[in-house]
């Protein structure tokens, strides 16, 4: 049965501090609704109410739009191994650019400095609501190990790759929505004139 409270208590953030992977789900009025899974690596229980997570770069930034123009962020965790759970964290979200004040003092006193390369920003959960459920129907999974792939793709990339190309695929969500990432940039290049939304379709990212 479905538990709800108030704030993350101790053995929630235990159980967050256990996983390896999250979903989060955001939308828009009138938008697709998006789900994304991150690794859990990234996450940091601030306090009781607030959570952040260190976000890279992918094929696309609806999370990032759909908080700009709604707010509604949900985080779900669940066990994939031991005892069943399920724990969704529910809030409103906001971003911090990667160039922003707020975005370098978050990565040196949650992250102890350390920024991957392919970083895009930060993204806040303040809690509202905290669910637990059974998790009964989630199979066992055994970890195996962390894929390299994004580290060595914004390796081979470097910092002028990644910046073309987030000015290429992250600049709008596929519904059209703006996502602020020209804010992670030292400048808005005049080529981004060029760049249509509607070129903005959902890709993959070249590997």
């Amino acid at each position: 049965m479905a538990k709800r409270f108030a704030a993350i208590e101790p053995a929630h953030q235990e159980f967050i501090q256990k996983q390896k992977v999250f979903f989060i789900a955001s939308a828009a009025a009138g938008s697709r609704v998006n789900v994304s899974p991150k690794d859990a690596a990234s996450l940091r229980v601030l306090d009781a109410s607030r959570v952040a997570y260190l976000d890279q770069t992918g094929s696309g930034n609806e999370t990032a739009a759909h908080l700009r123009a709604d707010g509604r962020l949900t985080l779900m965790f669940c066990a994939l191994e031991g005892a069943p759970l399920i724990l969704r964290l529910y809030g409103r979200g906001s971003v911090l650019p990667r160039k922003s004040p707020e975005y370098a003092e978050m990565l040196a006193s949650v992250f102890d400095g350390v920024e991957p390369l392919g970083a895009r920003q930060l993204v806040v959960l303040d809690v509202d609501l905290v669910q637990t459920s059974c998790g009964y129907g989630v199979p066992m999974f055994d970890f195996s190990s962390e894929r390299e792939t994004l580290r060595r793709w914004a390796e081979a990339k470097g910092e002028e790759g990644i910046a073309a190309y987030w000015q290429a695929k992250n600049v709008v969500s596929i519904d059209g929505l703006p996502t602020g990432i020209l804010d992670s940039l030292d400048a808005q290049p005049a080529v981004l004139d060029d760049i249509p939304p509607a070129a903005q379709e959902p890709t993959k990212i070249e590997l």
